[in-house]
């Protein structure tokens, strides 16, 4: 299911950064982070009244101004409008209805997002300020008021935002198609891989980062199982707002991740794995996909004994998270290994289908827990009766014990292990639901 995206945008210093931290951390549910992995807090995941969606916060916009930063500021903004579902357009009553406030909605008018103005400091509540009639002016409809510091009127502003929101459907393709996200940082060679995979130049391919501004998505057949290829190529530009920009691209990934059924996730050898990259990570791992870490332009590294064995250490110390990845090296330019990413894609596919009857879990488990026993704490010892696999894509456990505060995570780890043990599942993460059940058998 495609995420959807809401953009809170507007000039320098009218509270966008404070809504947005109010709202992630007052307001709405968010994804726990993934531990080991730095996420930047310009996007996270909400939840307000059972409605999800990708939260982005942006930089202020100066539309008018040539400094370099603010430039790189305003094309942040124009990034996060692209990709928006709908946006939220702050103003300031304070400082009432300014040129800037102007041109920014003659942006938003034109890009025809379904847009919430939400006025900020109004931190009274009661009857709204007269100032506020001021914004109709923009022609963007009934300006909100609000207080971000306060959360007065929050509510009603978000109650509005997913009123506007568009249905959450599932993917057009049909259900036969294997859907194969290739993701990773701009430049890593994503396009070109694919190129490679199809055997002629679907995609465009550049040395430039940032040629493929939006996802592409590509049919492909092969071996009588029909793909469904999407490339995530980021835009990044030169100069002093590389890293400000380069962020944005990590959007355009999440949301096909979100779409995938596999993960491709391109690392740059020559790289190695960088912060985006455990940030893409990161998130297909919390979404529960099944994924490859492909290592290309491997035709670039030098090599000496065992050079493939420290890198795929290395990758693994970047990505303790996901120890249960296939690392695979390729070329995406001479296709050294591209061939076998199919096999790898199918097999980790079912890997993240897998279903275990909960005979052979008990097994499983019974001779884990005869092993190592179950911790204890303050003369109280962890029991626990059986577990049961309650769904697919990941493979989805639930264990069901005396008491849920007995179970550590590392015996839980432990648990894991002896699972992944004897029944593979590699490429794919698993989760536990962990549940209480008394001695009498009741929960």
């Amino acid at each position: 299911m495609t995420k959807r995206v809401v953009s809170i945008v507007g000039r320098p210093n009218v509270g966008k950064s404070t809504l947005f931290n109010k709202i992630i951390g007052e307001r709405v549910s968010i994804v726990d982070d993934t531990p080991g992995v730095t996420r930047d807090r310009i996007y996270r995941e909400a939840e307000w009244c059972g409605n999800k969606f990708l939260l982005i916060d942006t930089g202020g916009i100066e539309p008018k101004n040539d400094d370099v930063i603010l430039k790189g500021m305003r094309l942040q903004a124009e990034l996060a409008i692209d990709h928006a579902d709908v946006i939220i357009f702050m103003v300031n009553v304070g400082d009432g209805l300014v040129a800037a406030d102007s041109d920014v909605a003659t942006m938003l008018r034109k890009s025809g997002k379904p847009v919430v103005v939400a006025v900020n400091k109004v931190d009274n509540a009661g009857q709204p300020p007269m100032e506020l009639y001021e914004f109709y002016n923009l022609g963007l409809g009934d300006p909100m008021p609000i207080s971000s510091i306060h959360g007065l009127g929050v509510g009603d502003m978000l109650d509005e935002v997913v009123r506007q929101l568009p249905a959450s459907t599932e993917d057009e393709e049909e259900e036969d198609t294997l859907r194969v996200a290739v993701v990773g940082r701009p430049n890593a060679g994503k396009s070109s891989l694919i190129n490679r995979i199809l055997g002629e130049e679907r995609v465009i391919v550049s040395d430039i980062a940032g040629t493929t501004r939006d996802a592409i998505d590509t049919r492909f057949e092969k071996d009588g199982i029909v793909y469904t290829l999407v490339d995530t190529a980021g835009m990044r530009k030169r100069g002093k707002i590389d890293d400000t920009i380069e962020r944005y691209s990590v959007i355009r990934s999440l949301a096909a991740v979100d779409r995938a059924d596999v993960c491709i996730i391109v690392i740059d050898a020559t790289q190695g794995v960088t912060e985006q990259d455990s940030k893409i990570a990161g998130y297909a791992h919390d979404q529960g996909k099944a994924s490859i870490i492909a290592v290309n332009k491997w035709d670039l590294v030098e090599k000496e004994t065992n050079t493939m064995k420290h890198f795929r250490d290395r990758v693994m110390e970047e990505l303790p998270f996901m120890m249960y990845a296939p690392v695979h090296f390729i070329s995406a330019l001479t296709g050294q290994r591209v061939d076998r990413l199919f096999d790898l894609v199918k097999y980790v596919r079912e890997q993240n289908t897998m279903r275990i009857k909960t005979g052979m879990l008990n097994d499983v488990l019974n001779e884990a827990t005869s092993k190592v026993q179950p911790p204890s704490d303050k003369g109280k010892r962890l029991k626990i009766y059986y577990m049961t696999q309650a769904s697919t894509c990941p493979p989805t456990f639930v264990v069901f014990v005396n008491n849920k505060e007995l179970m550590h995570f590392s015996y839980l780890r432990y648990l894991e292990n002896q699972i992944r043990g004897v029944f593979g599942l590699e490429g794919t993460p698993v989760k536990f639901i962990i549940r209480e059940r008394g001695d009498n058998g009741k929960e």
